[in-house]
């Protein structure tokens, strides 16, 4: 056994690859995914606020968008004035606080995450068509176990 390892913790050498795989393969995820939001006008992290309203049923105050993005209320302030510029969320008082302000998405950013969420959806499955449909089963039940999520 080595002397540098606890029972149950992998090798360091183990753990190092782990991690240099893990960010090399989500240094391709994102490189893909600002390729295809550069064309749609939109970040990353914009998208992300353009997605979480999305799943929306109503117009959201800032502060619990930037609570579900798990993110500084300020960051969501100024994505909120980014997206907007670009005509893809706006913003109203709430009607129940004149201190609060709401926001939701316009026809235009639906028409983004609509458009953004096909390209990844297919961008995905060129990246998994690399595999075959067992090591593709494999590689979802072992990222399942390492998040800590049950199996599917």
């Amino acid at each position: 056994m080595d002397p540098d390892t606890t029972p149950g913790t992998p090798p360091a050498d183990e753990a190092g690859e782990f991690l240099s795989l893990l960010h090399g393969a989500l240094r391709t995820v994102r490189r893909e995914a600002g390729e295809r939001l550069e064309p749609a006008g939109t970040t990353p992290g914009q998208f992300r606020l353009l997605r979480f309203l999305s799943r929306c049923d109503e117009p959201c105050r800032l502060g619990a968008v930037a609570t579900a993005l798990d993110v500084a209320p300020r960051s969501v302030t100024s994505k909120v004035d980014d997206a907007e510029a670009a005509g893809l969320v706006r913003r109203t008082p709430d009607p129940r606080d004149r201190r609060a302000t709401l926001v939701e998405l316009t026809p235009r950013g639906r028409e983004v995450v609509e458009q953004v969420g096909a390209q990844r959806s297919s961008s995905a499955g060129t990246l998994l068509a690399r595999l075959g449909p067992q090591d593709r089963q494999e590689l979802l039940r072992l990222l399942r176990a390492v998040a800590g999520d049950p199996p599917a």
